[in-house]
């Protein structure tokens, strides 16, 4: 299948509207090393073959960034075509100024906000380009009976299922935000948390005989640890390529995963190594570089300023300030194979009974 253009229709032309020409000429220059990069490392998007899945919490995704850094989320998500995305508050007012500048073929599903402490009031969302991606009519968050209750308590971010399809690709896409707490090695509330939803989530795929896939915000330090071992002894699937991936700024922590608990042939492969990408896309090589400092110091409360030294500065702009414009995590995403009608005839040819055949269309 031939590669389609990565270059979307986007709606710029709000640029126009920024009033200071120094700040327009910068996001008009920042734009384009964003868009390099990404042709660089991003694979093209093809009409009906793949499909590009990413994952991204956006930390503390309101109304309150520069109208710069929602042109450069927009232009991040569009290389996408299903992106789950946490962190959402509960407003959605940046949310829908993303959407503004995607398109008219861009939509999105989400939830309500969390309520209490440990829920940080925020939602989650799912925006797709509806071009390659269909909404199955089926939406909702997970709610645990009685009998499977974490210390008596709900998760506390509920998660959020949705049934799409992508070509021959039919899935329920089951996004988290784990709970994160103290610092300590293991604990205990995460990892109950982590190994719920993935028992959960493998009785109904099994029940339905449906395709799941879990993505989303795991607060996973390493892949050899135990939270990580409650997500793959529990019935998920997490290829080595995307393993490789830490999603945090200083990428050295594997916060987000993408799992797979598939009901299909066994020559229907969604994810070859070989064959399909995936990655972390790093943005800060673009924008909000450690050499930009300069040019966002103006835009910064005075009380980070006035009596700090150089040093405290630097650190400001990189932990804080620029993960607040674009996120402390990065997108992780995955190139997977949606198209599986060789696959159907070949298992049709070679004798396997079409009721055993996964329910493709």
């Amino acid at each position: 299948m031939a590669a389609i253009p990565n270059h979307i229709i986007m709606f710029y032309t709000s640029i126009k509207k920024i009033k200071n020409p120094t700040e327009r000429q910068r996001v008009i220059e920042k734009l384009m090393l964003l868009r390099s990069q990404l042709d660089k490392e991003i694979p093209e998007k093809t009409a009906s073959s793949s499909l590009l899945l990413a994952t991204w919490n956006i930390r503390e995704f309101g109304d309150n960034r520069l109208t710069e850094s929602l042109f450069y989320i927009a232009e991040i998500i569009s290389r996408f075509d299903l992106v789950a995305i946490q962190e959402v508050a509960g407003n959605k007012k940046g949310l829908e100024k993303v959407m503004a500048i995607l398109g008219n073929n861009w939509s999105y599903i989400a939830t309500d906000s969390t309520e209490g402490s440990a829920g940080g009031q925020e939602c989650m969302a799912f925006v797709y380009d509806t071009n390659k991606v269909s909404f199955k009519n089926l939406a909702g968050e997970i709610v645990l009976p009685k009998n499977n209750l974490i210390d008596e308590q709900q998760f506390a971010r509920t998660p959020f299922c949705v049934s799409f399809q992508a070509g021959w690709f039919k899935f329920n896409l089951s996004t988290v935000h784990i709970y994160y707490g103290d610092t300590k090695k293991i604990n205990e509330r995460r990892l109950k948390e982590i190994d719920t939803i993935a028992k959960f989530l493998t009785k109904r795929a099994k029940k339905e005989n449906f395709n799941y896939v879990l993505l989303g915000d795991f607060n996973i330090p390493d892949v050899d640890c135990d939270y990580m071992k409650a997500l793959e002894n529990n019935g998920f699937y997490i290829p080595n390529a995307i393993k490789e991936h830490p999603t945090d700024l200083g990428q050295t922590n594997h916060y987000d995963q993408i799992a797979f608990n598939l009901q299909l042939t066994d020559t229907m492969t969604v994810f070859d190594e070989k064959q399909q990408r995936s990655g972390a896309f790093n943005f800060t090589k673009s924008v909000f570089t450690n050499d930009d400092q300069a040019l966002y110091v103006p835009y910064f409360d005075k009380k980070y300023v006035e009596n700090k030294t150089e040093k405290q500065i630097a650190q400001y702009y990189k932990s804080k300030y620029r993960t607040f414009q674009m996120s402390d995590h990065l997108p992780l995403w995955v190139e997977l194979k949606v198209d599986f009608s060789t696959q159907y005839l070949l298992d049709l040819k070679n004798g396997l009974n079409a009721n055993e055949l996964p329910t493709l269309e």
